[in-house]
């Protein structure tokens, strides 16, 4: 999954994608590096950002998902919202998946939204952006997101979204110190077994704390040693901002567990 995000203020590519014309080359760039699905949103949800009103998401996303579903109509296209009113926009527009952090929670007819979808992603998250990151705490962070995200299954599927659909997150620094995230990380396999698992851990800060590298773009390698950690539990979608690397060590990855494929 490739991230486009189309803001002015995300922590690692914020002002790059405003102008549509620039996004949908990155778009264009994604496709040709690989990326199976790319994730369109306009709010960023970095700690402390500022909630963003539909209309405005409406305004930066709709185009860019316009013009990427009239030049590529079978390639998915996911929608990164909380918001009802743009997912449905987004969905009448060509995106078939709707990726929410808040796991349909924020937004009382966005349940009614998503069972319209394709796939729905369901995200845990200790808090809202604005103050996740000021102090969050778990008795057992591992066992606490198993059941968020199998209680959010559960009401998904009671509001008439389809089980195939839903695919869960664990939310990986939204409301997490970095211990969290590594615990998170060190124990991925423990929620497949409650839907198709989904991961974001690109180029965010807990791997510049622990590498010291404090420009996002610098986050690359320690990003991909969390993908390949993510492969092995078993997670199916990987988010991420540097599609061709993550394509790569996929292949490789597939290639070291099928060694006799006819492929190779």
């Amino acid at each position: 999954m490739g991230i486009l995000n189309v803001t002015p203020d995300s922590f690692s590519d914020g002002g790059c994608f405003m102008d549509p014309p620039a996004a949908l080359r990155h778009a264009e760039q994604l496709l040709v590096d690989g990326a199976d699905i790319i994730d369109i949103g306009g709010e960023s949800t970095r700690p402390s950002a500022i909630a963003i009103p539909p209309t405005e998401q409406i305004r930066r996303v709709l185009p860019v998902i316009e013009q990427i579903h009239h030049k590529h109509p079978d390639w998915p296209i996911s929608i990164d919202t909380s918001s009802a009113p743009v997912a449905a926009a987004a969905l009448a527009a060509g995106a078939t998946i709707i990726n929410d952090i808040t796991a349909l929670r924020a937004d009382p007819a966005m349940s009614e939204v998503a069972a319209q979808a394709q796939r729905v992603v369901l995200m845990h998250m200790q808090g809202a952006p604005g103050d996740m990151q000021q102090h969050p705490h778990y008795e057992d962070v591992v066992a606490e997101i198993h059941d968020f995200l199998q209680a959010r299954v559960d009401w998904a599927i009671a509001r008439g979204i389809q089980r195939e659909a839903l695919i869960v997150d664990p939310g990986i620094g939204f409301g997490k110190t970095v211990t969290h995230n590594l615990q998170i990380i060190a124990r991925l396999a423990d929620f497949t077994d409650i839907a198709p698992v989904l991961l974001g851990v690109s180029r965010k800060s807990f791997i510049g704390k622990i590498l010291h590298q404090d420009q996002p773009r610098d986050r690359q390698i320690g990003t991909l040693v969390c993908e390949m950690a993510a492969l092995v539990a078993g997670v199916r979608i990987i988010r991420t901002h540097d599609v061709r690397s993550a394509r790569m060590m996929r292949l490789m990855f597939d290639a070291i567990h099928h060694p006799d494929d006819d492929r190779y």
